[in-house]
């Protein structure tokens, strides 16, 4: 975990090349010290690290991100608000790593849509 105690994972589940990964977002991380204090917001960077790092523990490689696309922040996540995230990752190998779709909600709120490609390192 590239930012300690950012994140804790509830529940991963994999089918195929279907995740579905439950965490909760630690409202009282440093990070929201700056990012804004009285009105935390968690930055899309970090959204974009936990996808990675969701997708190293799945597929058990070290991987670099190479490209991203069809990148959307549609709705602001307060972790003091709604610190329960959904992660649905369809992962799907590719010649040289990985292609991955996330959907991240929270409740029945999209919050995150993105296609990240990485090479394995």
């Amino acid at each position: 975990m590239l930012l300690k105690d950012f994140y804790t994972i509830n529940s991963l589940t994999v089918v195929e090349n279907l995740a579905t990964a439950k965490i909760t977002i630690n409202k009282d991380h440093e990070i929201f010290k700056g990012h804004f204090p009285g009105n935390p917001i968690t930055p899309g960077v970090c959204m974009m690290q936990i996808i990675k790092e969701l997708t190293e523990q799945i597929v058990d490689k070290k991987l670099f991100m190479e490209s991203s696309s069809n990148v959307k922040f549609m709705a602001i996540i307060n972790p003091e608000l709604t610190p329960n995230l959904v992660l649905e990752l369809d992962i799907t190998e590719s010649e040289n790593g990985y292609k991955v779709k996330n959907n991240t909600t929270f409740d029945d709120t999209v919050a995150l849509k993105l296609t990240n490609n990485y090479i394995v390192i």
